[in-house]
């Protein structure tokens, strides 16, 4: 029997779930990795394969307000980020793509910090 290994399982819900979830021009897709510190999120057209905005715990502008916080917290940081230079290029409807992960703790507050920012999904 294979040793459990939790990081292929999650790239095969990952591959799981992108069989039916596509971005598209109208309805680009904001996909979520999520490591052990840094959190990243990528809004994309997998039409013409482009990135259209990105935002990560490593960011500049979030490096200097995360001090002190919570990944949780840094994690709503890049999710406010994200939808707001989403919003800046008009892209209000957004793909979920959690990425395998479970919703809930870090991407879950990526997600609410990006729907009170105005992106829908």
């Amino acid at each position: 029997m294979a040793q459990f290994n939790r990081r292929v399982s999650r790239v095969r819900r990952h591959t799981r779930i992108r069989k039916t979830l596509n971005g598209t021009v109208a309805r680009p897709r904001l996909a979520i990795f999520r490591s052990v510190a840094p959190i990243y999120a990528q809004v994309i057209d997998d039409t013409k394969g482009n990135t259209l905005a990105t935002a990560s715990s490593l960011d500049a502008e979030i490096k200097k307000q995360a001090e002190g916080k919570k990944k949780g917290e840094i994690a709503g940081l890049v999710g406010a980020l994200v939808a707001k230079r989403a919003v800046e290029k008009g892209i209000s409807e957004v793909a979920f793509d959690r990425g395998g992960f479970k919703y809930h703790g870090r991407v879950k507050a990526l997600g609410e910090a990006a729907r009170k920012q105005g992106l829908k999904f």
